[in-house]
């Protein structure tokens, strides 16, 4: 029996490229690998790409155009074997199909019967005793090779005594027995791995090669990186290759522009003080997410009032300029504001600071800070000189340096508190000076190592020179008028993120060298836990500190415990001063509307029984508890000062008191 030559199935497909077997063959012809930039940036362009792999994907996929009826040969087929039109009242007619076989390409039963069992599961119009249209066959072609499993399919109708036979000549791909990833210098190469594990001998099946390819791009997209897969193929043997297109940095240019009129300027920050934050560098991957975050860490060196990164193409390859624009903040300038002494509690204006200062945030365009300050009030006055650079020239761990010097005298009343009305108060005089180094060292983890030179004394309310109090209690360690100090400090920080309600953690080692044999020494360690919660539309804030100092120290650098900073209920260091201290505080607070805030609060605070062992005994000679515990309520308003609190407390001795406050509790 012939093949039926008056009914015409035709198949005309594209396949993924394979290489040729034969030597003479030549190697498939590769479309050009696109362009990952675009005109239109920031890689709008990626999901573009993606749909353009998908397309191409689709179109390795056979299709089957519909031989029109005046291509057909002339003389109709035999009157039994049509059913005239289709249903639908079209004009194809129907043919009447008495069986359907799935055969390989030469016609022969194919190798493997769960293939032919795969392509016969695909068909649902094609059946025996079936009369269909050339349409339904073309879609029955369609189903069989987007199955993944077959590189082309061609339906042949043969003439057979029992009627006319449908049969499929697939061919299938080939067996699965190596992959070759090129460009992918991101992408881990397990990831592929784990992809193709259980693939190994196994028909190549270009669905699972399409979720493959949609899985990769995933990956890039997930991770802020520009890259897709650009090319795929079928190599002889059964070899996979992927081309894999990465953005990468060509080179990162640095644009100032005027704060006024936004057009291009000349800077005052070196270009070096610039490029050395980013973590982005010329030759790698370009990744969106890790653009992102060097824009906020060259905000947060506080020169730049605003950062944009604009990638742009270069030309038709697979690189990408860098554009930073910066637009640079008023380098320096004076400024005056005012604050609260936590020392003074008595009086119409207790308390109350005003303050000058002169910063320039950006010295020989280095980013080098330099402030100085002056602060005033009823008894306190500080001026203080800082210098820091924040990132030491030449160094790679980010190390940054302070020289700090500081006049400072502040009301003594912490530890020396309860004025006789025969005595006066006492204020503690300081002059010190000294040298820091931070830098992180861990993520999230900070530290900071110094020495620090101190010479400090009590003077009385005419500015005298005293080394004892009202009550007899020796103010010095030294027995001197002024003691002086040289400290070594180590101080760690663990932070969370910048969120005041986040995991931080503080731990502070200060150690007295007594270069010296009038200098003190002593060792002095202190901690600082905080933990928030989020309940609802409420915050649980928690948080403990503690300390204690050993050795030969004067009573004014004793722990000083209340107030409002301490255990609120009572005034300025009124629970105790001792060697040792621990404060508990827990807090809950709730948005009411705006920028106010509604808190409820309990502290408590106890030198645990260390007060007596401080020199001179203060806190005894004063009576004070040593322990208490304070609880109340409270508001909180947002400003450009930080949070304003204003806090009602009443402590175990049933006393009540006011508490106002600028920032968060220490």
């Amino acid at each position: 029996m012939g093949r039926r030559r008056d009914v015409r199935f035709v198949s005309s497909g594209v396949k993924l490229p394979s290489a040729s077997a034969s030597a003479s063959a030549s190697a498939p012809s590769r479309a050009p690998a696109p362009a990952l930039l675009a005109a239109a940036l920031p890689f709008a362009h990626i999901s573009r790409a993606i749909d353009s792999a998908a397309r191409r994907l689709g179109a390795c996929l056979p299709r089957v155009p519909v031989a029109r009826a005046d291509q057909a040969p002339p003389g109709p087929p035999p009157p039994s074997r049509r059913h005239g039109k289709d249903a639908g009242g079209g004009d194809e007619e129907r043919v009447l199909i008495s069986e359907v076989a799935v055969r390989g390409k030469d016609g022969e039963p194919l190798e493997r019967p769960e293939l032919e069992t795969a392509a016969a599961a695909a068909l649902r119009a094609c059946r025996p005793n079936a009369a269909l249209t050339v349409r339904e066959v073309q879609e029955d072609v369609h189903r069989v090779v987007e199955s993944g499993l077959f590189r082309s399919c061609m339906p042949v109708a043969v003439d057979t005594r029992d009627g006319i036979r449908l049969v499929f000549e697939v061919e299938p791909n080939q067996d699965f027995h190596g992959l070759v990833c090129e460009g992918a210098n991101m992408l881990p190469s397990k990831f592929l791995e784990d992809a193709f594990r259980d693939r190994h001998g196994k028909i190549i099946n270009i669905r699972h090669l399409d979720r493959v390819i949609k899985s990769v791009n995933g990956w890039y997209q997930e991770r802020g990186l520009t890259g897709l897969v650009s090319y795929a193929e079928i190599l002889s043997g059964g070899i996979l290759r992927l081309q894999v297109s990465e953005a990468e940095v060509n080179n990162i240019n640095i644009r100032f522009l005027d704060r006024k009129t936004g057009e291009p300027t000349v800077g005052k920050t070196q270009p070096e003080t610039i490029l050395r934050q980013l973590t982005t560098k010329k030759g790698q991957a370009y990744n969106r997410a890790q653009v992102k975050r060097d824009v906020e860490t060259i905000l947060t060196m506080g020169i730049m009032e605003d950062v944009t990164i604009i990638p742009q193409p270069v030309g038709d390859s697979n690189k990408v300029d860098l554009v930073m624009n910066l637009v640079e903040r008023p380098s320096g300038g004076f400024s005056a504001g005012g604050g609260i002494s936590s020392g003074i509690t008595n009086g119409p204006l207790s308390g109350l600071i005003g303050s000058f200062a002169y910063s320039h945030r950006n010295v020989f365009g280095r980013n080098k800070k330099l402030n100085l300050s002056l602060e005033r009030g009823q008894i306190d006055s500080i001026f203080r000189l800082n210098f820091t650079d924040p990132w030491i020239d030449g160094d790679n761990k980010r190390t940054s340096r302070t020289v700090m010097v500081q006049n400072s005298r502040t009301p003594g009343t912490l530890v020396h508190g309860g004025d006789h009305p025969d005595h006066g108060p006492i204020t503690i005089g300081r002059v010190t000076a000294g040298l820091e180094y931070s830098r992180p060292f861990r993520p999230k983890w900070s530290g900071t190592l110094g020495l620090i030179f101190q010479h400090a004394g009590a003077r009385d309310d005419k500015g005298n020179p005293i080394i004892r109090d009202f009550y007899n209690s020796q103010l010095t360690a030294s027995g001197n008028a002024y003691d002086d100090t040289l400290l070594g400090k180590f101080e760690s920080i663990y932070t969370d993120s910048g969120d005041h309600s986040s995991t931080m953690f503080v731990f502070n080692v200060e150690q007295g060298l007594p270069v010296l044999p009038e200098w003190l020494s002593f060792n002095r360690v202190t901690a600082r836990l905080r933990q928030g919660y989020e309940i609802g539309p409420a915050r649980l804030l928690l948080s403990a500190s503690g300390g204690h100092v050993e050795g030969n120290f004067p009573p004014h650098e004793a722990f000083a415990i209340g107030g409002t900073n301490s255990v609120r209920g009572y005034e300025e260091g009124a629970v105790g001063s001792g060697r040792s201290y621990a404060v508990g505080s827990g807090e809950v607070s709730c948005r009411m509307f705006g920028p106010l805030e509604g808190v409820v609060f309990g502290d408590y605070g106890s030198d645990l029984g260390s007060g007596p062992k401080v020199p001179g005994d203060p806190a005894g000679a004063r009576g004070k508890p040593g322990s208490g515990y304070g609880y109340g309520v409270g508001v909180r308003v947002d400003s450009p000062l930080g949070p304003l609190r204003l806090e009602y407390a009443f402590n175990d001795k049933q006393a009540r008191r006011f508490h106002f406050g600028v920032g968060y509790r220490n």
